[in-house]
């Protein structure tokens, strides 16, 4: 870890330029060279064409989780180390591999001790999610969270709506598995040892949701009365119409027919839980 093509998103999270430079300058003041770096999405991701033209032997991922998806999909083929540092609002992935650490000590410690690890992920097709997948009318309020993060006014009240809708609308269903009687207005499915877990998610009256938002922020919500809990190698859509799709907070639209199975990434991410 010495050559670095820095990748960021300066409208995710805590990724502001300010803090951008600083942790420019923590790199260079470990002697670190930043040969090349991204603002993404107003320009293109790297290829590993250009990283490898540019000497990087490791990428620094300062981003939310949906761009450093977006980054390891196009670094995908690429050799070389991909360090993620916490730039986003949730930065689930972050917490996985470094836990709470904060930029600073996660880079002393990618310079002293850093070991590259695999991660297991979710498959559906074309789509990965290295954090988590989400399913049903819940994903709508996708929408609604752009809408809030661009600061745009215009359409908010539409979106608002139409989210609120749909969540509280007909739910989805997952064919061959244990689901809420009426459907789930979300399912969380997440890579877990030896396949699949998912939680489905059925709050529609005013207690129930008071509860989930109780035991959510207790830190116990899968154990709530209104989460179903269910583990699978393998999942599918039940239906014929695709539906609306997140991966790592990503829209997609994801077509019953495809099924969601679980992989594993390439051995490139380095890992600084133990020691940071």
């Amino acid at each position: 870890m010495h050559d670095l093509w820095f990748i960021t998103n300066p409208g995710s999270g805590s990724s502001t330029e300010a803090n951008c430079a600083s942790i420019k300058k923590l790199l260079t003041d470990k002697g670190l060279t930043v040969v090349g770096e991204t603002a993404f999405p107003e320009q293109g991701l790297p290829t590993p064409a250009m990283l490898d033209a540019a000497g990087a032997d490791t990428a620094i991922l300062f981003a939310g989780d949906g761009t450093i998806n977006a980054a390891v999909a196009a670094l995908d083929a690429w050799p070389g180390a991909i360090l993620i540092l916490p730039g986003g609002t949730m930065n689930m992935l972050a917490k996985a591999l470094h836990g709470s650490a904060d930029p600073v000590a996660i880079v002393e410690a990618a310079i002293r001790s850093g070991q590259q690890v695999s991660l297991p992920i979710v498959v559906a097709g074309e789509h990965r999610a290295l954090v988590g997948l989400i399913l049903g009318p819940a994903a709508s309020w996708v929408r609604t969270r752009e809408l809030v993060r661009a600061g745009r006014v215009r359409g908010l009240g539409r979106a608002l709506a139409l989210a609120w809708r749909r969540t509280f609308g007909r739910g989805i269903r997952l064919s061959g598995v244990k689901m809420p009687g009426r459907g789930a207005q979300a399912v969380l499915i997440r890579p877990d040892a030896g396949g699949l877990a998912a939680a489905a998610i059925d709050a529609r009256e005013w207690r129930s949701i008071a509860r989930l938002g109780w035991d959510w922020l207790t830190g116990d919500w899968l154990s709530a009365a209104s989460v179903t809990q269910v583990h699978a190698k393998t999942l599918r859509i039940a239906g014929s119409r695709p539906v609306r799709a997140l991966f790592d907070g990503e829209p997609q639209m994801l077509d019953p027919s495809v099924p969601i199975t679980t992989g594993e990434t390439r051995c490139h991410f380095i890992r600084t839980l133990q020691d940071a």
